[in-house]
């Protein structure tokens, strides 16, 4: 829910964009704030682009792992 606050106090606060950006077990979380202000808070903010990726993170063994990324952008 801290969330949902933040992206609702940077549109209030006047913004006309707000970018929601996660990765890994977080994805789903993003997903879920940018639902919530859509259709329960700010029926007025729609989505303007979904980006996906993958980020290269090296563990502190010196393994390579990749890690999925999203970007989520709402506009008024």
């Amino acid at each position: 829910m801290n969330y949902v606050v933040a992206v609702m106090t940077h549109f209030g606060g006047g913004a006309r964009e707000v970018t929601i950006k996660a990765r890994g077990k977080s994805i789903s979380k993003a997903v879920d704030v940018a639902e919530m202000i859509r259709n329960r808070f700010l029926t007025g903010v729609k989505l303007k682009e979904i980006k996906i990726g993958t980020d290269s993170l090296q563990t502190k063994e010196g393994e390579k792992i990749n890690v999925s990324t999203i970007e989520i952008i709402l506009t008024k």
